[in-house]
């Protein structure tokens, strides 16, 4: 019967005031977030070491305008339970067209191995969540918890040498290399062990680079193989990269075939 008072009540203010000319009062709407990049699109790679800067952009627009956003990210299951957190590191720089404000934030993410917001250990190599804000000159609110993800990555580096220089036609050439990442709970460079690699050739004066086998890396990642001297040219190891750490390509070591 309460159900009913109520409903019937609300029912007859309604029709008063499309009587008198009015109308009932609507909500105002929140506003609308229309694009957020993180890193120009790309996946966040972080050293050994030193800082990692980056950028996010958010657009978001409003009848009334609005006068603040930002973009933090977090990695975890679910917002609530987050292990670590990036928020932005500086002023938001903002310009306005319209109703739309777009916005440019910067970050920075530092390897660390305590338990505290904005540092990174290994575990947290993979995908992490982009949350979404914006507040509108009326006093709205959007907050997208999970709007898009990105990856944040170990980086890689891969080097490669090939001898004897020069060597005979027909002779041995021995390659090695090594594939390492950042260790971001030591602060080093680490050897990345059992990944696949390709050892590629390019003749002296051809463009293009032909595999000429795949190689695991070791247990400290280190690579070793021989092919036969047949002509000038360089050598290079390519790795395809993992979902925790990029590709990477060492730079090319020149043969000289005599």
């Amino acid at each position: 019967m309460r159900t009913s008072a109520v409903a019937a009540t609300g029912t007859a203010t309604a029709a008063l005031l499309l009587s008198l000319g009015a109308t009932p009062a609507q909500a105002s709407p929140t506003p609308v977030i229309t694009k957020v990049v993180v890193n120009k699109g790309k996946n966040i790679v972080v050293g050994p070491s030193a800082t990692t800067s980056f950028t996010s952009q958010i657009t978001a627009s409003h009848p009334a305008g609005v006068s603040y956003q930002f973009v933090n990210l977090w990695h975890g299951t679910t917002y609530d339970t987050y292990d670590r957190a990036v928020s932005y590191s500086d002023v938001p720089q903002c310009t306005t067209s319209g109703t739309a404000t777009t916005c440019t934030l910067k970050h920075q993410i530092t390897p660390d191995p305590r338990e505290m917001t904005n540092v990174v250990s290994n575990v947290q190599a993979s995908t992490w969540h982009v949350f979404a804000y914006a507040w509108s000159k009326d006093r709205t609110e959007t907050a997208l918890y999970d709007y898009a993800t990105i990856k944040v990555q170990r980086a890689s580096k891969l080097t490669v040498n090939a001898s004897p220089e020069p060597v005979r036609k027909g002779k041995t050439i021995t390659v090695t290399g090594a594939l390492t990442r950042a260790n971001w709970n030591t602060h080093t460079w680490a050897g990345y062990s059992g990944q696949s690699v390709k050892l590629q050739y390019r003749p002296k004066n051809a463009s293009t680079y032909t595999t000429v086998k795949t190689l695991t890396t070791s247990s400290t990642g280190k690579l070793s193989t021989t092919v036969k001297a047949s002509a000038d040219g360089y050598y290079r190891y390519v790795f395809a990269g993992t979902s925790t750490t990029p590709a990477a390509t060492a730079a090319a070591d020149y043969v000289d075939v005599t």
